[in-house]
């Protein structure tokens, strides 16, 4: 499970605990009018403007957690995008994505960031079968540059050349 789901379906859980006490404190604040009609109360006016305070506070939240539902939907079909294009990537990739030095991109599965080197990327053509790289010259220092074209030759030479 990724880090961000982890943390959407625990602020749903929070969220659904704190809907059940505004409710409980509603259903409360209710009981207190004793089945009186609140015309013949001092206070009915006031008591009413609670009522709808609490009852726009319960629908806000109920909208929250529709969003967060939501959310974690989104969040699960992302997974299950990266996990089928998991099937077509060659295994030297998702080696190094296991280890921790390319991160793989959840909007394009094909891609991936050498940790450390900003703005590159290498990318895994499926049609083509061949490992490709984009944004290689706005690479901002020699140093990444290096760390860069370490990884990419790499899978270079066992991907392109390697057949």
């Amino acid at each position: 499970m990724s880090n961000r789901l982890e943390i959407l379906k625990q602020s749903l859980l929070k969220k659904e605990q704190l809907l059940e006490s505004k409710f409980e404190q509603h259903f409360a604040t209710v009981k207190q009018a004793n089945g009186q009609p609140l015309n013949d109360k001092r206070n009915g006016s006031a008591t009413l403007k609670k009522w709808d305070k609490q009852s726009d506070g319960i629908r806000a939240l109920q909208q929250s957690i529709e969003i967060t539902k939501l959310a974690i939907e989104a969040e699960q079909g992302k997974i299950m995008a990266v996990e089928h294009a998991n099937n077509f990537i060659p295994p030297e990739i998702q080696q190094l994505v296991l280890s921790g030095e390319l991160t793989q991109w959840r909007k394009h599965p094909n891609t991936f960031f050498v940790v450390g080197v900003e703005k590159a990327r290498i990318i895994w053509d499926e049609k083509k079968k061949i490992v490709a790289h984009r944004f290689y010259r706005e690479i901002p220092t020699t140093e990444q540059r290096m760390k860069f074209a370490e990884q990419y030759n790499y899978l270079n030479s066992i991907l392109n050349h390697g057949k």
